[in-house]
């Protein structure tokens, strides 16, 4: 035991649930074992070619110093033009700030404007690395649960219940992950009117999978119908889902100048700045990459579709269709409670490790994103790869007694 105790902030982290499943399914992989991985959220395919050539070219002109904290200036006029036209709204390139991938551009949100005992809405169910990041910032989580009688979705009834005098911020994520829902224009218009009767909460809006939507272009936004609420909104996105490029670490922000500001000087003592290579081969992505992401949608829809009717075969699995991003949300409760040789299955954590290591399948429980009895299925990966880990899947389950 080490002579020197940890702060109390190290002993609330712990290890993202998700990346460890990866490393435990990537290990089983390296020892020969057969293993198909639904968990991670990454794409299964490669950057798009001409990312990775203004990547490339970066490197060769000597794009290899520090750059600003708040990123150079061509990555955040490019995300003021896309999210300006995007949201209909107008952002000026000083109402960007770019850092090393957006859950850090999350985390340095939360470390900006939450203080000790201050209260966070999160919508279960959640990205998994939510309340941590809350915790961390000395945050209290405020846990609304959004189950399938509401479609997995935030109710005005249930928004405005979960508000206290503590509450200081709200984080939404739509389309969503773990489920793939998306609020709609009328949905986010009856939240829009329950957070004006509290103009002290902000609202962080995570909108990393937006252009991932298979209803619209743009997946609705709360700005799309509230633009008046715009001082009070903390635009998230990224490049890591819709161009492909989650190992080049980019994100960034949008919102209030003040906010922004504060943001670009914590991370300036911190990260001290993303990588100018990937911020140069955003630049692209962002102005030259629309024809690539259209075509990565319609194989998601293709994806989904295709993985939906393999699940459907398995007797007593639940599911609805989700509007984006690249997940399935899957109620297993009927096979909690059953036995998995002669062991009691008490949770979706149990699944999920009985499935890795009986049939080398790996999925996320759902008591990671804060609703049990679920699971999460990522279907980026090849049809006939699907189709094989369903087959498992379904052999595991049928085998419970």
């Amino acid at each position: 035991m080490s002579p020197i105790s940890l702060a109390k902030r190290a002993q609330l982290c712990k290890p993202s649930p998700i990346l460890m499943l990866a490393a435990k399914a990537a290990e089983m992989k390296a020892a020969g074992h057969n293993v198909i991985s639904l968990s991670i959220g990454e794409p299964d395919w490669d950057t798009y070619d001409n990312i990775k050539e203004v990547g490339i070219g970066a490197i060769r002109v000597g794009m290899t110093k520090y750059t600003p904290a708040n990123g150079i200036p061509e990555l955040r006029k490019a995300i003021a033009e896309q999210t300006s036209q995007d949201l209909g709204l107008s952002y000026d390139p000083s109402q960007v700030t770019v850092s090393s991938g957006a859950k850090f551009i999350l985390f340095s949100a939360l470390q900006t404007i939450v203080d000790p005992g201050d209260e966070v809405i999160l919508v279960a169910p959640f990205w998994a690395s939510y309340t941590t990041m809350v915790e961390l910032a000395g945050g209290e989580p405020k846990i609304v649960v959004c189950d399938e009688d509401v479609d997995f979705k935030l109710t005005p009834e249930l928004l405005r219940k979960a508000i206290t005098p503590k509450t200081k911020a709200i984080l939404l994520n739509s389309p969503s992950n773990p489920t793939g829902k998306v609020y709609s224009r009328e949905e986010l218009t009856k939240l829009a009117a329950v957070l004006r009767d509290h103009p002290k909460v902000a609202i962080i809006s995570d909108d990393i999978y937006n252009r991932l939507s298979f209803e619209s272009k743009i997946a609705p936004h709360l700005l799309h119908v509230a633009p008046d609420l715009r001082d009070r909104v903390i635009v998230l996105n990224g490049a890591s889902k819709s161009y492909a490029m989650t190992g080049w670490r980019i994100g960034w922000a949008l919102g209030n100048k003040e906010i922004i500001s504060a943001m670009t000087a914590y991370q300036s003592q911190s990260v001290s700045c993303a990588v100018a290579i990937s911020q140069q081969a955003a630049v692209e992505a962002i102005r030259n990459s629309e024809t690539q992401v259209a075509q990565t949608v319609q194989k998601l829809r293709e994806r989904r579709d295709f993985l939906i009717e393999e699940l459907k075969k398995i007797e007593g699995v639940r599911l609805s269709v989700p509007e984006g991003a690249f997940y399935l949300w899957i109620n297993v409760q009927p096979f909690i409670g059953k036995s998995h040789k002669g062991k009691v299955i008490r949770s979706s954590e149990d699944i999920s490790v009985a499935l890795l290591e009986d049939q080398f399948v790996a999925v996320v429980p759902g008591n990671e994103f804060g609703l049990e009895g679920f699971l999460r299925l990522c279907y980026t990966l090849e049809k006939e790869k699907g189709r094989e880990a369903v087959e498992r899947m379904k052999n595991f389950f049928y085998a419970l007694k």
